[in-house]
């Protein structure tokens, strides 16, 4: 027994399949079967009215408006050349953070703060023995350096010896200097 009224062929040209539950286009109100109802899988010629997008300007960050049939591209582009609130600051600096160390001239991007006098430092005086810290409770020098080592707990074996080779470079940087 057959139903010749009972559900519709897909509007696709390559596969006509007789679909009893058929599924509708929203932009060119074909009806196709379950595996061409995609604008992407029959090649919508009216997608473009489905494809709804509201580009971001890369400069100011703000929404820009387009109409449908409009090239967001060239939208944004219009935009950038008309409205855009964005000025880029010709005197805007990066590395504005400089070594408070005497005959330092570095600059950098983070603030590197002393824990004990407070300065604002580089990355090479950041320690308060480069930068000859003389703020804070204790003396700070090698002498100190070695005595709070030695306060510290202890670590066995290879840490030991690394942190200690580490500490005589240190210091013979230091004399060198």
């Amino acid at each position: 027994m057959e139903f010749p009224d009972l559900g519709k062929h897909c509007s696709e040209k390559t596969c006509k399949q007789l679909d009893f539950l058929p599924l509708k286009c929203d932009a060119c109100k074909q009806d196709f079967c379950k595996d061409h109802f995609t604008c992407a899988a029959h090649k919508c010629p009216f997608a473009f009215k489905k494809d709804v997008q509201v580009p971001v300007c890369p400069l100011c960050n703000n929404p820009v408006p387009i109409k449908k049939g409009e090239i967001p591209d060239m939208v944004v582009g219009e935009h950038i050349d008309r409205d855009c609130s964005y000025h880029p600051r010709k005197t805007e600096k990066i590395f504005t953070y400089r070594c408070s160390k005497e005959g330092c001239k570095k600059k950098e991007m983070l603030r590197v703060a002393c824990d004990q006098c407070g300065g604002s430092f580089c990355i090479r005086h950041r320690h308060p023995l480069d930068h000859s810290c003389k703020h804070g409770g204790r003396p700070i020098g090698a002498a100190g350096c070695t005595a709070a080592r030695a306060s510290e707990s202890k670590p066995s074996g290879a840490s030991n010896m690394l942190s200690s080779s580490w500490l005589a470079q240190r210091l013979r940087w230091k004399v060198k200097r």
